[in-house]
């Protein structure tokens, strides 16, 4: 019963505990490698330390023999760099042979990054990984392979392992922090998000690397690991909800705005959940329960209202006892809302069209300070309206630059997109579709029950880590459907997955024994009541959805028009309160246009935003007697809205400034003697590109002699 779910004890943050985020970055199916790891490294040191533990050696002879390692990762022989690399890897996952517990394990491997950071590796690793994504042999001969394993990504893995480590260890702040790391941090931040890498910042690789596998170009690509990779240096450089929300702050000063009525993060970390509405199943079983005949039409229509529901004030109450009906849950309203309002200059303006248009017959367009001729409580509605009206810093930029704010990274979200829907739950592989499962599968396929069943909760975990990642930087693309179509499964059956094997799990499986595995324990899973990953990614879609269609009339009708109502409340099933919030505000958006008797038969729905979601003073989302009624033209909305990214992103990020008033260069030498730059991929296609451009296109010589 919905009724009976449980109060999920989740708190929404930038990531997960540390633990949990560096054991995500392996694969199940990876697990003999740590061994390999530390083989390569003992053997090598061994002939260096003459007997001794690398943890018993004094930073100086640490640094000596890291800057041997450096020196070796530059042989030509391929294999030897490999073995360099893996001996580098067991550093940075904290030489776990020389420790006892976890805690030792995190302790080593922090120690060794900085170390690693600050000898220059990070640089050398960076060189072998635009060696490897260039290396078109590896790439035509995974494109001709019939099937992908980690075979084909063992180089591309341990470098990106190492570089994940790095980033995620220096971005991780700890209390007991040396000031030489501090420093460390800064200039490794700086050094991510500057263009010090052939000219580009360190994610533009990534992103390349991203485009490149989903243009199946690159199918042995490990998209877990690149993906992991790319949101700990995004979430590294541009900071976390922390320093956003310390942005904005810092913004709205800079804009002489008004300072925000609250801190939003703080708002939803202290929201309780609400008991989520009941499905039809349950008030079908309501109904079988009563034992006494049909009750009148008036009071079954008060005992929907469910009692304290801001809305039942309207109607006369009947006495709760004079009704044989089943105990039902009561809506509690709070003493204060938890949201101040807000209103939008844009509503003030309209509001005051209306009022001069009913009491003196004519408008004056954007004044709204002159109120002559008004009666005094259209005054006083204006003062309350003013009182509350907040000016965001999107609306500032907006009108400044009379286009709207966008990233310049559209180039990549069809990609991201493709990755998104081969990573959902729901989705059945198709022929055409993209392999996110190459750095997962292993060489030879399981022959056992309980080796299928480590793969399928391998593959299942590999697609959640890798959704959870898409999820988290998707930000502009329209994929209203695909999310919705995400939402339409059991997410209480998604959000309780046990895709986990906690004894697999790094630094646990290299410090503890390993117990036997078995079918039945592998089917029972871990005992936690939600899983991370899950929840996060289903909080951060739904942050999206409400991204993409906030104060968009074109996008919100989409909604209306996909049936996302039903899908929607089905999730409020969820008892967590973040998550129902951002389910709520999607609900708010459309009840207008839902029907009265939607809002009639979903009271419970009706009061749960009136509590949790913050209130526009007149937006008449309650009761849809103002209804929007312009029409909407999804496609030429679209096409308007991507005119105007494009001349914003054409005018700030394009070369040549000035390109609509350079002079035209007529001069024919001058003319074929311009580089052209051209994409990396040109010379794939290039000859196509001739016989399709060139060499099939008939040539007018007549017309070429004729004057205009």
């Amino acid at each position: 019963s919905s009724m009976e779910s449980p109060n999920l004890e989740f708190e929404y943050g930038d990531t997960d505990a540390l633990t949990a985020e560096l054991s995500e970055l392996y694969s199940y199916t990876e697990e003999p490698e740590f061994a390999l790891n530390r083989d390569y490294f003992e053997e090598d040191f061994r002939s260096h330390a003459r007997g001794r533990r690398w943890i018993e050696l004094k930073m100086e002879e640490q640094k000596t023999y890291v800057m041997r390692l450096l020196d070796a990762l530059e042989v030509t022989d391929r294999d030897k760099r490999l073995k360099v690399a893996r001996a580098i890897l067991y550093l940075a996952q904290g030489v776990f042979d020389e420790c006892d517990t976890e805690v030792d394990v995190l302790h080593w491997s922090r120690h060794n990054v900085f170390l690693l950071y600050d000898m220059g590796i990070f640089t050398a690793l960076l060189e072998l990984l635009s060696m490897e994504i260039d290396n078109n042999q590896a790439c035509s001969s995974a494109v001709r392979k019939p099937a992908i394993s980690l075979a084909d990504s063992t180089e591309l893995r341990v470098l990106l392992s190492i570089m994940y480590l790095m980033v995620e260890t220096v971005r991780v702040q700890t209390e007991d922090d040396r000031p030489e790391w501090r420093a460390a941090r800064e200039a490794f931040k700086n050094e991510l998000g500057s263009p010090l890498y052939n000219g580009e910042p360190f994610a533009l690789l990534l992103f390349t690397m991203v485009t490149k596998f989903c243009s199946m170009n690159a199918p042995h690509f490990p998209m877990k690991k690149v993906l992991l990779l790319l949101w700990k240096t995004i979430l590294f450089t541009l900071g976390g909800f922390e320093e956003l929300q310390g942005m904005k702050v810092r913004g709205r000063e800079c804009l002489n705005l008004a300072p925000l009525p609250e801190d939003s993060i703080k708002v939803v970390r202290a929201m309780r959940a609400a008991s989520p509405p009941a499905s039809a199943m349950e008030l079908i079983e309501q109904q079988q329960q009563q034992k006494r005949g049909r009750r009148s039409r008036r009071s079954a229509f008060v005992d929907s209202l469910e009692g304290d529901s801001p809305f039942a004030k309207k109607q006369p109450l009947v006495k709760q006892d004079s009704l044989d009906t089943p105990p039902t849950e009561k809506v509690n309203l709070p003493k204060g809302l938890p949201w101040a309002p807000k209103v939008r200059e844009k509503d003030i303006e309209h509001f005051l069209e209306t009022s001069r248009n009913k009491f003196i017959g004519f408008t004056l367009g954007n004044d709204t300070d002159t109120l002559v001729g008004l009666p005094r409580p259209i005054h006083e509605s204006v003062k309350t309206l003013k009182q509350h009206k907040y000016v965001s810093i999107a609306e500032v930029q907006i009108q400044k630059e009379d286009e709207l704010q966008q990233c310049p990274m559209t180039l990549y979200v069809i990609a991201l997109l493709k990755l998104l829907l081969a990573a959902a739950p729901t989705s059945k592989a198709k022929t055409d579709s993209i392999n996110i499962l190459a750095d997962v599968l292993p060489e030879e396929m399981p022959i056992t029950v309980l080796q299928s069943m480590k793969l399928g909760i391998d593959v299942n975990r590999h697609k959640e880590i890798i959704f959870e990642i898409v999820s988290q930087h998707l930000v502009f693309a329209n994929c209203i459907p695909l999310i919705l179509k995400f939402f339409n499964q059991n997410i209480m059956s998604y959000i309780s997955a046990k895709n986990s094997i906690c004894v697999l799990d790094f630094p646990n499986c290299v410090v503890h024994e390993m117990p036997e595995l078995t079918a039945e324990s592998l089917e029972a899973g871990d005992s936690n009541q939600f899983c991370w990953r899950n929840l996060f990614s289903c909080i951060n879609l739904l942050r999206i959805l409400n991204k993409l269609t906030k104060w968009k009339h074109s996008r919100t009708m989409m909604l209306v028009v996909f049936k996302s109502a039903p899908i929607l409340k089905r999730a409020l099933k969820v008892k967590q309160a973040m998550m129902q919030l951002y389910v709520l505000k999607l609900l708010k958006i459309q009840t207008k246009y839902l029907g009265r008797q939607w809002r009639k038969s979903n009271m419970k729905t009706m009061s749960a935003i009136y509590q949790k979601v913050r209130h526009r003073l007149n937006d008449d989302w309650a009761y849809g007697n103002d209804i929007d009624a312009r029409p909407w033209d999804f496609q030429a909305e679209e096409c308007a809205l991507r005119e105007s990214i494009e001349k914003f992103n054409s005018r700030r990020y394009d070369k040549n400034k000035n390109w609509e008033f350079a002079p035209v260069d007529n001069c024919l030498q001058s003319v074929l003697g311009q580089r052209v730059e051209l994409p990396e991929d040109f010379h794939y296609s290039y000859e196509m590109w001739l016989e399709r451009e060139v060499f099939s296109q008939p040539i007018q010589w007549e017309g070429l002699l004729q004057n205009p």
